[in-house]
């Protein structure tokens, strides 16, 4: 994965992460639904990986869509994040990686009709995040 500004070989994450941020975040696994540290937290501040520490997501673009997932209609300005075709699963969705270190954090879809700016959802793991709340907090 060298094409990524931060790069280790898979034993290094193993060791940095535990075994369930590591499934999600490096093998592309998904957490259960509504049990999510971030799935309802309403707390302001900056969503980071939480493989890299990069910044990824603002609460400000955080919206209860009570899939069971926390979700954001934009990610960060600039290129935070990565989306690619994913055909897993036989279905046709669009994957969410790191831009910083492309560990899996969701997925995003379009047009299911919520009223935020964009008519986005990311679908975004909890354990894929890190929350730093915004000093006043």
């Amino acid at each position: 994965m060298d094409e990524f500004p931060v790069s280790m070989s898979e034993d290094e994450w193993r060791q940095r992460l535990t075994p369930d941020e590591y499934r999600v975040l490096r093998q592309a696994g998904t957490e259960a639904p509504y049990r999510g540290e971030y799935t309802d937290t309403e707390t302001e501040g900056v969503y980071s990986c939480r493989a890299c520490g990069a910044e990824l997501f603002r609460s400000t673009e955080k919206f209860h869509s009570h899939c069971g997932w926390p979700s954001f209609y934009s990610a960060m300005a600039g290129d935070a994040v990565i989306e690619t075709e994913d055909r897993s699963l036989g279905m046709l969705r669009t994957e969410v990686t790191c831009a910083n270190c492309g560990s899996h954090l969701g997925h995003v879809f379009a047009g299911e009709g919520y009223d935020t700016p964009t008519d986005l959802r990311y679908c975004i793991n909890s354990i894929s995040l890190r929350l730093e709340p915004n000093s006043h907090e």
